[in-house]
């Protein structure tokens, strides 16, 4: 039987909830992993993955003070955000603005690694936030995602998301398409939480920490 290599893995401690089950759920797997907050490991490791529950304000307020923001956008190993943590991989997103008359700002900067922005989720009527099982419409292929198929289910809580755009790998539909995971070089996201998403989502977390990091260097 051939031993898997195992890489050396980071979650990036930004401050929010969800840290603990992003940890538990990788462990599960049979992987290594530590939540830290610290640069030169974050530089190190050879798998990154951004955690994410909360606003996208208060997420960067936590990034900015810890003295991160450069650090991330310049890491060059595979790195893979869930939720929140994909959001904040996006330029901007409207998500924590406050509708307070007089306010001139409409959008929090993220960290500006793949230029798109994450918008107001436009459920045309359907409950908000997005919260529960749903399933995939389109799925490109992509190391990452082995495995992952058109109408295989994921488990989604938000009220904002990133259009479809040319860093779409894959989709989903609530009132109307959004994109469920998106991509630029070695960052991938994922709007659902892998973690919450049982043996699919346990799939994509697997993929992403056996991967090569050559992988990612030919799409």
């Amino acid at each position: 039987m051939t031993k898997v290599k195992q890489y050396s893995n980071i979650i990036v401690d930004t401050g929010c909830a969800n840290l603990s089950s992003v940890k538990f759920a990788v462990e599960r797997l049979g992987f290594t992993v530590t939540i830290t907050d610290d640069i030169e490991q974050i530089k190190a490791a050879d798998k990154v993955i951004f955690p994410g529950v909360g606003s996208a304000k208060h997420a960067m307020e936590n990034i900015i003070e810890k003295g991160l923001v450069e650090t991330l956008q310049n890491l060059t190993q595979p790195v893979l955000g869930f939720c929140l943590g994909m959001q904040l991989m996006t330029r901007s997103s409207t998500e924590g603005i406050s509708t307070t008359e007089g306010s001139q700002k409409n959008s929090i900067e993220c960290l500006n690694i793949i230029p798109t922005s994450v918008e107001p989720l436009n459920a045309q009527g359907n409950r908000l936030p997005h919260m529960g099982w749903n399933t995939l419409t389109t799925v490109a292929e992509h190391p990452v995602l082995k495995g992952i198929s058109v109408d295989d289910y994921f488990y989604f809580v938000h009220s904002f998301a990133a259009p479809l755009s040319e860093y779409t790998l894959a989709s989903c539909q609530y009132g109307s398409e959004f994109s469920a995971i998106i991509g630029k070089d070695n960052f991938i996201g994922c709007q659902f939480h892998p973690e919450r998403s049982g043996a699919l989502g346990s799939k994509i977390i697997q993929n992403f920490l056996e991967l090569e990091p050559q992988e990612l260097i030919s799409l």
